[in-house]
């Protein structure tokens, strides 16, 4: 087969393909390598897929390679397409197919446990898989379990329950003792922020008491190490103190701090057959345990009020 293909060919996979490893790298060399093709056969590839869409999606003009806006808009179309087709001819899935939950940290808090295993009791022909990735748009996951607000296009998310939050102190500091804190208790020393999976940014304290200094880090793990070590305190949710102990870190309840929306995400468009069943099955499980277990850790959780997810398979 010729890796270049003929004016009006239709699109095929490999078009895609070149392109996602084109806006990876923004660069021909390193994505005709990863691709084990060559440059001219990656740039010839890119260009019929622009010519078939009509627009351009890579800016060439520059020394370095850039996505367009239409670019940018096209790419998780493409990966989504990219992920359902190796889904699709996976031998391991043939017949079943599994239902992917995604989650950047804590998953669904309390309510994880029950979860899974409602789930696995109801509908044990479908896996529910709960995956460590934020990659909904991508189309790595089915869905998503989210925290704070959601802006991106796209998707359809419902509240399911508010999480309070709470202070992450060194263990064996002098916060540590405190049987509550207020976000101005942190101020005076370096928050560690995680930037990348987590809620809390310096837009929780008032402008004008700001914390001294911030440090930031880019998951949970490196988080926890950091506030372990002394390097400042944190902030997150009840889930985190109840799935994420650490010796180093003691959690207190923080007062005068909102709470943070727990929200089912998935693309706005056809989906895996069950998420309304996975949606109905999260809502009861809130309800459930509010109604008959004692408040979460930090402060009471409760279920919310949120978009209407489609009903039937």
């Amino acid at each position: 087969m010729s890796e270049e293909p003929t004016t009006g060919r239709a699109v095929e996979l490999r078009h895609l393909r070149a392109f996602l490893a084109v806006a990876d790298e923004l660069n021909i060399t390193r994505a005709a390598a990863r691709l084990r093709l060559t440059q001219p056969a990656v740039s010839r590839t890119l260009a019929a897929l622009e010519r078939h869409l009509g627009v351009r999606l890579v800016d060439r003009s520059t020394h370095h390679l850039a996505l367009t806006p239409d670019g940018v808009a096209f790419r998780d179309k493409a990966a989504t397409a990219v992920a359902a087709f190796d889904e699709a001819l996976d031998p391991g899935r043939l017949r079943t197919w599994p239902l992917r939950l995604g989650h950047a940290w804590s998953a669904f808090g309390p309510y994880t446990t029950p979860l899974l295993r409602t789930w696995q009791e109801r509908f044990p022909g479908t896996p529910l898989e709960l995956l460590r990735t934020a990659g909904l748009t991508r189309g790595e996951v089915d869905a998503a379990l989210l925290r704070g607000p959601v802006d991106a296009p796209g998707l359809v998310t419902e509240v399911l329950f508010a999480e309070v939050r709470v202070a992450a102190v060194t263990a064996d500091g002098p916060l540590a003792a405190r049987t509550s804190l207020e976000p101005a208790d942190l101020a005076d020393g370096p928050v560690v922020l995680n930037t990348v999976s987590g809620t809390t940014t310096v837009d929780l304290w008032p402008p004008h008491a700001r914390p001294a200094a911030t440090l930031t880090v880019g998951n949970t793990d490196d988080w926890l190490t950091a506030i372990a070590a002394g390097r400042g305190s944190g902030v997150s949710t009840a889930s985190t103190a109840d799935l994420h102990p650490h010796a180093g870190v003691a959690y207190v309840p923080l007062v005068d701090a909102p709470a943070v929306p727990v929200l089912l995400a998935r693309r706005d468009g056809p989906g895996h057959p069950a998420l309304p069943e996975l949606a109905a099955l999260a809502r009861e499980i809130v309800a459930r345990h509010s109604a008959h277990q004692a408040p979460a850790r930090g402060g009471r959780t409760g279920p919310g009020d949120g978009a209407t997810w489609p009903r039937g398979r």
